[in-house]
């Protein structure tokens, strides 16, 4: 069965990049991220089911590349203003320095999880949970089973896509919700003096 393949590089490149970006656009804009094992595992099912025959393992790469282009992005994101608070301004970094960081922090992640894996992960099997893991796995079987999954996840998306532009291009409602407390609220030209 195929495993490390070129397609499934690629796409996981592809998801990665197109996650990153996700990433950094949320943190920078409300200060968290999320995880994108699951989606991306969603989005790989589909793309692969388009393309022709994939197996489980190709799935799980590109989930695996993409989920690591997304946690570099979350460390840049979270790191580098803390970095350029301790440095006291913005000439003390460039983007080859912050590429070099993430690079060798993505490299020494890595490293660091091989000698890791066999203690946390297999002799501690039954006793840590690993919620998204087990349910990012879960994913990847009822993918290579078949199913409505990747169905429910675009249509998800296709109606996060609508709202969004009826929101910001139509402007049939406000982003938030404004609305007046206390005694103004309901009598709105009574004053207290």
């Amino acid at each position: 069965m195929p495993e490390f393949t070129l397609r499934a590089v690629i796409l996981g490149c592809f998801f990665g990049l197109v996650f990153g970006a996700v990433t950094v656009y949320l943190a920078l804009r409300a200060g968290l991220t999320v995880s994108a094992s699951i989606p991306i595992a969603v989005l790989a099912i589909a793309v692969f089911k388009k393309l022709g025959r994939s197996t489980i393992l190709e799935n799980n790469i590109v989930q695996t590349i993409g989920s690591a282009g997304e946690s570099v992005a979350s460390g840049v994101v979270f790191t580098t203003p803390a970095f350029l608070f301790i440095a006291g301004g913005k000439d003390y970094f460039n983007y080859v320095q912050i590429m070099t960081l993430a690079a060798v922090g993505g490299v020494l992640g890595v490293l660091m999880m091989v000698p890791m894996r066999r203690a946390l992960i297999v002799k501690e099997h039954g006793n840590l949970p690993y919620p998204e893991g087990t349910a990012c796995a879960e994913v990847l079987v009822a993918g290579e089973r078949g199913g409505e999954m990747a169905r429910t996840v675009f249509a998800g998306f296709w109606l996060a896509l609508g709202y969004t532009v009826l929101q910001k291009v139509g402007l049939f409602w406000r982003e938030t919700f404004r609305f007046a407390t206390g005694p103004r609220a309901a009598f709105k030209n009574a004053t207290l003096t």
